[in-house]
This record gives C-alpha cells, sequence and structure tokens, in this order.
C-alpha cells in the first residue's frame, strides 16, 4: 500500500507528466486559455489515462511481451517492437468512447474542446505513462495508480496555468512577452517550483 501511495505522489508532483517530462504541452498552452476547458479536457485526460494505463499493460504482458505468448504455445514470439503502435490504437480506441460519451452527455463542453479532444489521442502525455509503466516493469495494480496518478498531476498543471492566465489578462506585460512568450515562461517557471519537490523522499 505504502508503494501505491509512493507511486501516486511521484507521478503528481515528482515527476508530473507535464512540467517534468514536458508531454502533452501543445493541448496545455492551446486550452489553457480557458478554465472550464481547461478543467473538462483535465479530467478527459485522467480517465483517459486511468483506463489505457492498465489496458496496455494487458496488452504488452499478454500479447507482446517477449514470452507473452507462451498461453498460445509460442514462447519464443516476441512482439514488444510492435508496442508504440499497438498502445497508440488503444488510446485511440478510449478516446473515442470518451468523445462519444462527451458528445452525448456534456454537448457544451464538447464543443469548446473542439478539435482538442480527439487530439488527446496524439498527446504524447497519454503515450509517455504507457512507454514509462513498460520501462519501469510495474505491476497491473502500480500501473493502474501510475495513469491516475500522472493523470491527475496534468489535470492540476493544466488548472493551475489556466488560473494564472486569467489573472495575467489584467497584467501590464510588455508587448513581446503577450501571448505565447508568457505563457512559456509561466511554464517554466511552474516546472521549476515543481523541482522542489525533488528533494522528498518518498
Amino acid at each position: 500500500m505504502e508503494n501505491l501511495v509512493s507511486i501516486f505522489l511521484n507521478s503528481v508532483f515528482i515527476g508530473n507528466i507535464l512540467l517534468a517530462y514536458f508531454l502533452g504541452m501543445c493541448s496545455f498552452v492551446a486550452v489553457s486559455r480557458n478554465m472550464e476547458t481547461s478543467i473538462g479536457l483535465g479530467f478527459a485526460v485522467v480517465f483517459v489515462l486511468s483506463i489505457t494505463a492498465p489496458v496496455n499493460w494487458l496488452v504488452f504482458h499478454f500479447l507482446l511481451a517477449p514470452g507473452a505468448l507462451a498461453w498460445a504455445g509460442l514462447p519464443a514470439v516476441d512482439l514488444s517492437f510492435h508496442k508504440f503502435i499497438t498502445f497508440i490504437a488503444v488510446i485511440a480506441a478510449m478516446v473515442q468512447g470518451v468523445e462519444m460519451v462527451m458528445d452525448r452527455y456534456s454537448p457544451g463542453l464538447y464543443n469548446a474542446l473542439g478539435v482538442f479532444l480527439p487530439l488527446i489521442t496524439v498527446n504524447c502525455a497519454i503515450l509517455g505513462t504507457s512507454l514509462f509503466m513498460v520501462e519501469r516493469n510495474y505491476t497491473f495494480l502500480e500501473s493502474v495508480v501510475f495513469g491516475a496518478g500522472s493523470g491527475a498531476g496534468w489535470l492540476m498543471a493544466i488548472v493551475a496555468m489556466s488560473a494564472i492566465r486569467t489573472k495575467l489578462r489584467y497584467a501590464d506585460l510588455p508587448r513581446g512577452l503577450e501571448g505565447f512568450g508568457i505563457t512559456m515562461i509561466v511554464t517554466g517557471l511552474m516546472a521549476m517550483g515543481f523541482m522542489l519537490f525533488s528533494g522528498i523522499t518518498l
């Protein structure tokens, strides 16, 4: 249990998928202009990550990993080189499901997110989480916690950025820093702030 708590807190704060590895920056910068859409996209990312990480764990360990097909009488087969395309296919299927549910039950949020909702499919934070899970050799339960923690960290980062950008609308910024420039500076400062958590031993 202590290990699971450690993985969750590490993925939210110390190894934040966005602020430590800068994965998922495109939608982070584009959507964080509006608080409502930031929260909506953030929860969509949490949901997708919480599902895709364990599903990709099952796919990798029972189909792709070296010796994974021993149950089918093919112990020497190694399909691990297919993990990129397979993980992307799983992510695309999960995002399509989220998109249909959101269109049915929250059309306002669906329209507000626009093109950025299907872009979760190519959000490198989603794929990066699955690849980190394999690289770190997590168990199934650890991958569930890691996926949820990574999503929570991404949600926290985009909501914080949206709050800061809302305040910046009333700031007297130098002309050259307006828009994208100040957004990148704030992102860097947030990343430096999260680096302070790296000294904490979990």
